[in-house]
């Protein structure tokens, strides 16, 4: 069960110090077995990447999942499921438009000619859990802002479910987003062989989605040879509760996180010892009724925790301090503190505004920085799917006013080709 830690100072940043650590270092074994799979790849591409599947997955039953079968998932979908797809499509499709960004050009009075042109990618790759946990979810967070980028072909992994049969649900979703290639591997061979390019799988240029430990070291590993959206790790959660919050909400909230992964981190900040109390109970009344039960337990034991400060400002500095993934704000009149909130993934703001909202339904992405790296990591938007370029254009009369400023600095750094090279176009050479 969740330990409880009176703040002092002292046994807080404790803590704190534990939970970063807790998937800080990959294990060795891990990064060793990735690296091998991944040069296999590079080496044997599709055959080396087929191997794989049928030892981890199960031999599939395609490699790469036929229109036709694609089609017969969404004709036996059930109604309700593909509206509500459609309806979180569209709240998903709302928010990430407002994250476009334009071009721009900038033109001066002396003729120069300034600007940024920004473009989509030209492929990107999606890689969804599709075994025992499948995700239609993340085909949504994932597609949807990548279209509305202008990414102009979208390649989607995912690994074969035990019968060697690709997931319908999934197929749904990615039909439903306008996903263009589906291919049926997982794990980091899945990884390489978007990062290399195979036989039969084209190179990408960037790699989003979730992914187990060797997914993420896989990404981790290939980043530069593509880019990729971020470096997760288990998923988080913490809520900030005052005296009026409801124990049996906040209770719910942390189990939704908790059932993830053994890893998966629920911590409660609050400035009500008796509200701790309550938490405590409740925890103990629901995990009983959720078939994840063992996860729960351990990933509540091992990596979850109750705080309990003397303030709402003390409760918001520790949050910030641990910059959680999942942050929400159970107490009076939540808005008055989203301004002090500096680090978070995604904030849920009051009783009605549970974690599993943004996971599936509201429209803000859920693929978020994890592990405290919302310091400085950000959620999964649009912009992740662009590129920029600026452009340069200037008269030779703005060259000419330029060239003492230029040479000056080429000089400094003694490159002194950068040099010649404004000073050759007005017959002053080296």
């Amino acid at each position: 069960m969740l330990r409880k830690i009176t703040a002092n100072g002292r046994d807080e940043i404790a803590f704190i110090r534990e939970m970063r650590n807790r998937n800080t270092e990959t294990d060795k074994k891990v990064s060793q077995a990735v690296s091998e799979i991944i040069e296999n790849v590079r080496l044997n591409g599709d055959k080396a990447v087929i191997g794989y599947t049928e030892k981890f997955d199960g031999k599939p039953y395609y490699y790469e999942v036929p229109a036709d079968v694609i089609q017969e998932a969404v004709d036996e979908a059930d109604e309700e499921f593909i509206n509500a797809l459609l309806n979180a499509m569209e709240n998903i499709a709302e928010f990430h438009h407002r994250q476009k960004e334009q071009g721009f050009i900038d033109a001066k009075e002396n003729g120069v000619i300034l600007g940024q042109k920004v473009r989509g990618l030209n492929r990107v790759g999606l890689y969804i859990p599709g075994g025992t946990a499948p995700y239609p979810s993340s085909v949504l967070m994932t597609a949807v802002p990548a279209k509305i980028a202008g990414v102009k072909e979208i390649i989607m992994v995912t690994p074969p479910m035990k019968d060697g049969k690709p997931n319908k649900d999934i197929l749904t979703a990615a039909f439903v987003c306008g996903v263009d290639r589906i291919f049926m591997c997982g794990g980091a061979q899945a990884v390489a062989a978007l990062a290399y390019g195979t036989e039969q799988i084209p190179r990408v240029d960037k790699i989003a989605g979730p992914g187990n430990i060797y997914v993420a070291t896989a990404k981790k590993l290939l980043y530069g040879t593509v880019d990729i959206d971020m470096i997760a790790g288990p998923s988080d959660i913490l809520v900030i509760a005052d005296g009026s919050a409801n124990p049996g909400y906040i209770a719910a909230d942390l189990l939704s996180q908790a059932e993830h992964d053994v890893l998966a981190s629920s911590i409660l900040v609050t400035t009500s010892d008796e509200i701790a109390n309550e938490v405590i109970k409740e925890l103990e009344r629901q995990i009983p009724e959720l078939p994840r039960r063992e996860i729960i337990e351990k990933s509540l034991a091992d990596c979850g925790g109750i705080i309990v400060t003397g303030s709402m400002e003390k409760a918001i500095e520790t949050a910030n301090g641990i910059a959680p993934e999942h942050l929400e704000i159970q107490a009076e009149n939540p808005m008055q503190y989203l301004g002090m909130i500096e680090n978070a993934g995604s904030v849920f703001l009051g009783e009605y505004s549970p974690e599993p909202l943004g996971d599936y339904f509201a429209g803000p992405n859920h693929v978020l920085p994890t592990n405290g790296t919302a310091r400085f990591f950000s959620p999964l938007s649009v912009n992740s799917f662009t590129k920029r370029s600026g452009f340069i254009y200037y008269t030779k009369q703005a060259l000419l006013d330029a060239e003492k400023d230029i040479v000056c600095i080429a000089g400094k750094e003694g490159l002194t080709a950068h040099a010649n090279a404004v000073k050759v176009r007005f017959e002053r050479q080296l």
